[in-house]
């Protein structure tokens, strides 16, 4: 009886444990979109693969498979997009960000010193299903997952709020009150830096790019669709992060990093009609935003 009454503790025991487990994923977690290469539309050859089985969703999934140890992409529709892809064989994730239609892709092979051939060169049309959804997913500047710290801290950080401008105060403001600028990195800095999300929050320093980056995973990972951009206001070089509400559409310049600092456009200036006229007739203008890169 000894033993069989501690072996129903045992059973119950661990029939607790493997329920917290399962219960220890943040409650919105399961919402996270995660890029997939499921293999349903592919290209490409012996040096790489290009799987589009969701670009109707914003993105292509790209693995190379040659013996390179430097390789460059480069998309393009309208605006032509660099990116570094790894060697790994694993398979990375680039935004569609400029609407339906024909997308070129390149894949170049470095051969010596800052020469590369091309390798890969394929079209792959688009029709997207939602203009928002290529800003819902993680990609190369905006990297996250359903176990990601970024994630628990979003939903940390909004939790009890309903409305989406009040969700993107929440998370800017933790950001620029956690988050030191880290002015030796940015003087050090080398191209092809792509931010770590999670690694920013530990260490609670990083540059803009590190800002940016943290802002747009978190705020994807509420289902506010977010867009990381680069361009300009005026003539000023400038970064800012858009959003979207059901009530104002894309709201352009909300989150912005005027040359030292991050600034948050006063969510009441955009969306009911208080605040400033002449700051909300500026940031409803597209014609004062021009836009470079978006991610």
């Amino acid at each position: 009886m000894i033993k069989k009454t501690k072996g129903r503790g045992a059973m119950f025991l661990l029939t607790v444990f493997l329920c917290a487990l399962l219960f220890a994923v943040p409650a919105q977690a399961a919402n996270v979109r995660q890029p997939a290469a499921d293999g349903t539309v592919t290209y490409g050859g012996d040096k790489a693969v290009i799987d589009a089985s969701h670009a109707s969703d914003g993105y292509l999934m790209i693995r190379y498979t040659g013996d390179s140890s430097k390789i460059k992409i480069r998309i393009k529709k309208e605006t032509e997009y660099t990116y570094d892809l790894n060697t790994s064989g694993q398979y990375e994730t680039f935004p569609l960000t400029e609407g339906s239609g024909t997308y070129y892709v390149q894949l170049y092979e470095n051969r010596e010193g800052t020469k590369y051939t091309l390798a890969v060169n394929q079209s792959v049309p688009v029709a997207l299903t939602d203009e928002k959804t290529p800003f819902l997913y993680p990609n190369q500047f905006c990297n996250f997952t359903p176990q990601s710290a970024a994630v628990a801290t979003a939903d940390s950080v909004t939790a009890g709020i309903s409305d989406t401008l009040q969700k993107v105060e929440a998370i800017y403001r933790y950001a620029v009150d956690n988050i030191s600028y880290d002015y030796q990195k940015a003087a050090s800095v080398q191209s092809g830096y792509l931010p770590n999300v999670d690694a920013t929050l530990s260490q609670k320093t990083g540059i803009c790019f590190d800002y940016a980056a943290l802002m747009t995973a978190m705020l994807r990972a509420e289902e506010i669709p977010a867009k990381l951009v680069i361009g300009y206001s005026q003539e000023t070089y400038h970064a800012w992060v858009s959003v979207y509400t059901e009530e104002q559409g894309w709201i352009d310049n909300l989150i912005y990093f005027d040359g030292s600092a991050w600034r948050f456009m006063d969510p009441t200036f955009a969306s009911s009609g208080k605040g400033n006229d002449a700051v909300k007739d500026y940031i409803s203008n597209p014609s004062n935003y021009r836009a470079k890169f978006t991610y």
